[in-house]
């Protein structure tokens, strides 16, 4: 997406049906993004079913397919990839476009560094803004050198220049994030020794899983007391205060196939669409369930949601279900600082949520809000005070007074500012199905990065929206 073409506004209608239906998931993208990039580091040709193909993954497949690897779709959602090995990407002859993709950009860091590579990477306006020091700095300390040539420093654009052998570090990771961890896990794939990583507190793991996957010799241990998981220790996992994350690099990964479940952070859009519709009853299946990123769906059970797994399997190393939920009636809850990397992505919807629930929602611990898309958190709360939802801003919190039921929607003809963020442009979307007035959006162009077929999907449910995006 180019952030210099024409705004596509769009709204939705407010419901006056239950709604009703099932939808199968679109794949995850945590996972799509990583089974791009460590088929590129595998040996062999490895298979990828139900691969998202929204902006942002297919930006990495491209970078993946510049710097040597062979990538090829075979048909909707598969993928054939043909990786290089350990080390072995190659220069690319030009500037790596990650568009909008954090995610892309910070774990290709992490893959380059461990190959020795020089590459310029740009994105679009928005992920020019965002903070990629947090990734540089360990990955300087691997022997990775940057340039940095945007509006700030540590900002893109940037130009890599990979060493010939990456050093392995002992990192403690200073802030919870899965994007950091998982940059130095990869560059640590081509580091002689034991790479490690310390996280403070455990964050989603599907680089580890997926790593394991493919043959990395990589293992985890909780680090402080933490809660077992349901998988056992055994394997090394816990819930709670944190992980120690060990990797043995120059160990060769081997080609596989992977059959990528659905997004839980997209399932997130239909599940609260459903909770506030009264009489609603669907089905969301093949929805993944990790430990690490079922913060919103333990909230919004505590806020009297009517949430039920069923058909429980596994697929690419995670648990998946297939969800049925219910029109339920919302109460407000405080959600704790610890909860938040658990559901660091699904915060713009759980508000919607809390502004049409009973009584005062108070969400703690988002200063990450702020670096992401978009600064998050100022965007749920001009957002809602501008659909009539009394939002109290904190530095790193929101209280949030409940309706009780549809907020009054917007009472005049501005728009809610999306600020070209994806998540922000559907999360107000659902919230209006659920409003008095109308609730418009400045633009839904960004909504093919991370969820292509959101309308197409809301709308087997019974949900209405007018717009000019070509998923209409």
């Amino acid at each position: 997406m180019k952030n210099k073409e024409t705004p596509q506004p769009a709204h939705a209608e407010r419901a006056t049906k239950p709604f009703r239906g099932e939808i199968q998931l679109p794949g995850d993208k945590s996972i799509s993004h990583r089974s791009f990039i460590l088929s590129a580091l595998a040996v062999g040709t490895s298979r990828i079913h139900g691969l998202l193909e929204g902006d942002d993954v297919l930006a990495t497949g491209r970078a993946m397919q510049a710097m040597g690897a062979q990538t090829t779709r075979l048909s909707d959602n598969t993928w054939e990839v043909t990786g290089r090995g350990v080390g072995g990407l190659i220069s690319p002859d030009a500037p790596l476009d990650f568009g909008n993709s954090g995610t892309g950009i910070r774990l290709t860091l992490g893959a380059m560094t461990g190959c020795p590579v020089t590459a310029r990477c740009i994105g679009d306006e928005s992920l020019s803004r965002r903070p990629m020091g947090r990734v540089t700095d360990p990955l300087t300390q691997m022997g990775a050198m940057f340039e940095f040539h945007g509006a700030a420093d540590g900002q893109l654009p940037l130009t890599l220049t990979s060493p010939q052998r990456a050093l392995p570090i002992d990192y403690v990771l200073p802030v919870a994030s899965a994007q950091v961890k998982s940059c130095i896990l990869l560059a640590g794939l081509g580091a002689p020794g034991v790479t490690a990583v310390t996280e403070k507190q455990s964050t989603r793991d599907h680089t580890e899983n997926m790593l394991a996957l493919f043959g990395a010799d990589i293992s985890s241990i909780p680090d402080g007391k933490g809660i077992p998981d349901g998988k056992g220790t055994p394997e090394g996992k816990g819930l709670g205060k944190g992980r120690r994350i060990e990797l043995t690099g120059e160990t060769e990964l081997k080609a596989t196939t992977i059959n990528v479940p659905g997004d839980p952070s997209s399932a997130a859009f239909p599940l609260v669409a459903g909770l506030l519709s009264d009489g609603a009853e669907i089905r969301l299946n093949n929805v993944m369930v990790n430990p690490y990123r079922s913060g919103l769906w333990d909230c919004l059970k505590e806020m009297g949601g009517k949430i039920e797994a069923v058909n429980a399997r596994e697929a690419a190393g995670e648990q998946v279900v297939d969800y049925i939920v219910k029109g339920s009636d919302l109460v407000g809850i405080d959600v704790p600082p610890e909860k938040a990397p658990d559901m660091i992505d699904e915060f713009p919807i759980l508000a919607m949520a809390a502004a049409c629930a009973r009584g005062t929602t108070h969400l703690h611990g988002l200063a990450e809000l702020r670096v992401k898309e978009s600064d998050r958190l100022a965007a749920i709360a001009d957002g809602l005070k501008l659909c009539g939802v009394s939002v109290t801003e904190g530095e790193d919190d929101l209280v949030i007074e409940g309706c009780g039921g549809p907020v009054p929607g917007l009472m005049n003809n501005e728009p809610v500012t999306t600020h070209l963020d994806h998540r922000i442009a559907m999360s107000f979307l659902v919230l209006g199905l659920n409003a008095e007035n109308r609730i418009t959006i400045d633009d839904a162009r960004m909504i093919a990065t991370s969820f292509p077929n959101f309308f197409e999907l809301m709308a087997t449910l019974g949900a209405e929206f007018n717009t000019t995006h070509p998923g209409a």
